[in-house]
């Protein structure tokens, strides 16, 4: 049965190749293959009779070939790549640079001396529309203005806040 075995797989080799390359797209993976293929028949063969070997070889050939390609899909997935040292390099930091934080640490005192500027009435409007999230309406209400002057102290506040920040960067 060995012998038969030998002969259909000499007679199939090229046509596996070709078939199993088709799948996996490697010729070279395809080969390797086509000889574990082999090896996993020969050994089922000598545990019992195989009625059609030319399909029991060329079924264990394809189900290798779709093992290789979900294990190497998985492998993809987990597994990364070497990367080279410099790219860890390049990586920008979450914090922010020494550089960036006196930046914005200056630009936030700033901003708040240009809010001390502000009249309080305007200054509580800004507050509970920005911060808080307050409608025009309820501003008003709790204040005891019309929404108008709410909208027009918004205003003030925001173009005093720009203009002032506007001055400040052109320093």
């Amino acid at each position: 049965m060995r012998s038969a075995l030998d002969s259909l797989f000499l007679a199939q080799r090229s046509a596996l190749v070709g078939a199993l390359t088709r799948i996996v797209r490697c010729e070279a993976t395809a080969e390797d293959l086509v000889q574990e293929s082999y090896l996993r028949v020969a050994r089922a063969m000598a545990q019992r009779p195989v009625e059609h070997v030319q399909a029991f070889l060329y079924q264990t050939a394809r189900n290798l070939a779709l093992d290789h390609l979900r294990s190497t899909g998985v492998k993809r997935r987990v597994e990364v790549e070497p990367v080279d040292e410099e790219a860890f390099l390049d990586v920008p930091s979450e914090h922010p640079s020494p550089e960036v934080e006196i930046i914005d640490r200056q630009r936030l005192a700033l901003f708040e001396s240009v809010l001390a500027d502000l009249p309080a009435r305007t200054r509580e409007v800004l507050f509970l529309s920005r911060i808080h999230g307050w409608p025009y309406p309820r501003i008003a209400a709790h204040l005891g203005v019309s929404p108008n002057t709410v909208y027009n102290d918004i205003r003030l506040a925001m173009a005093h806040c720009l203009d002032a920040m506007a001055r400040a960067e052109r320093r």
